[in-house]
């Protein structure tokens, strides 16, 4: 079992006033963080599993009525036609410019007031048409998946970790409160901006997309980015992944960055598992990897038809929120 590191929990992450102010903001929190490339710390973050962990993390994770290869199975699935169909509008319609809109739109929170634990509550008739995996509803899926990071990594020093499989996709707010549609809020996300890469699920339909006309975007290796420059700087296809990420942030929550890279990437399935897009990550992005790694193990891999009891789970987790978040949260 590996030591967690300890966290600067001081930085301060309030709302921002416009989008302008982003890029300045996610730098200064970077600089700020005891894992950030550029921080004072020089002591290296444990990642927390080694190549020896990985089988157990599994066998922990997975469902006993499943074989590994049979989750993200997009072509023996009687849940094929409604996924390739998602993907099919998800990947003709994100474009460039669309993302832009979205982050002007939701740039600023505060549409409504309300408890984390509320806030999870408010998907629990939500399903995600993306997920070839399950049919269980959104709350039922974070409870899953919390409990398999609970059961790897038992004891309150990793709460935080627990709380993050908990909340990973609450950012799906957007689809359940919001009623924005399912492919600007769910499914894996990528770069907008840079070249669409083969290994997105379903790269035949970006044929469709409009920035593949884009001299801009297809005349670099890059795109519109500069190699290294740091996927902080790069915008990814909309959805609960970023839009979590700054609810979290500029409600003060105190998660570790740790845990907000995993929220902000978690559904980046074409950088953690197939190793695309790496020519504009940065070291810090290669070193926050092997945790988002990590966190797939229990998010995909918890994945059951058998929903968890919530009344038994709820006061522990209950808990940890507020340890890590206000009593009430901007949305």
């Amino acid at each position: 079992m590996v030591v967690v590191p300890k966290f600067d929990t001081s930085v301060s992450a309030g709302p921002l006033s416009s989008l302008d102010e982003m890029d300045d903001f996610r730098e200064e929190y970077l600089k700020k963080s005891p894992s950030s490339p550029n921080s004072k710390s020089s002591e290296p973050v444990d990642t927390p599993f080694d190549e020896e962990d990985e089988a157990a993390v599994t066998k922990a994770s997975l469902d006993p009525n499943k074989k590994e290869e049979d989750f993200r199975n997009y072509e023996s699935n009687p849940r094929f036609a409604r996924v390739r169909n998602f993907y099919k509008e998800q990947h003709e319609k994100m474009t460039l410019e669309l993302v832009l809109g979205k982050e002007k739109k939701y740039s600023q929170l505060g549409r409504l007031n309300m408890g984390v634990w509320e806030a999870l509550e408010t998907l629990n008739q939500y399903v995600d048409e993306s997920d070839p995996d399950t049919n269980l509803t959104q709350m039922e899926h974070a409870l899953q998946t919390a409990e398999a990071a609970r059961n790897a990594y038992p004891g309150e020093e990793y709460d935080w970790l627990h709380l993050t499989a908990l909340i990973h996709d609450m950012g799906k707010f957007l689809g359940a409160v919001y009623k924005e549609p399912q492919w600007c809020v769910v499914g894996d996300t990528f770069p907008v901006g840079i070249p669409f890469s083969k290994k997105n699920v379903f790269p035949e339909f970006f044929a469709a997309n409009p920035d593949v006309k884009d001299e801009k975007i297809q005349g670099n290796p890059c795109g519109i980015y500069k190699e290294g420059c740091g996927l902080r700087k790069v915008h990814m296809s909309w959805g609960h992944d970023e839009y979590l990420y700054q609810v979290c942030v500029r409600n003060g929550s105190t998660l570790p960055q740790e845990a907000l890279y995993i929220i902000r990437y978690h559904s980046f399935y074409p950088w953690h598992k197939e190793g695309q897009y790496m020519s504009i990550c940065d070291k810090h992005d290669l070193k926050m990897l092997p945790w988002v790694k990590t966190f797939n193990r229990f998010d995909l891999y918890s994945k059951s038809d058998q929903p968890p009891c919530l009344e038994k789970l709820a006061p522990y987790y209950k808990k940890a929120i507020a340890k890590y978040f206000p009593e009430k949260v901007k949305w």
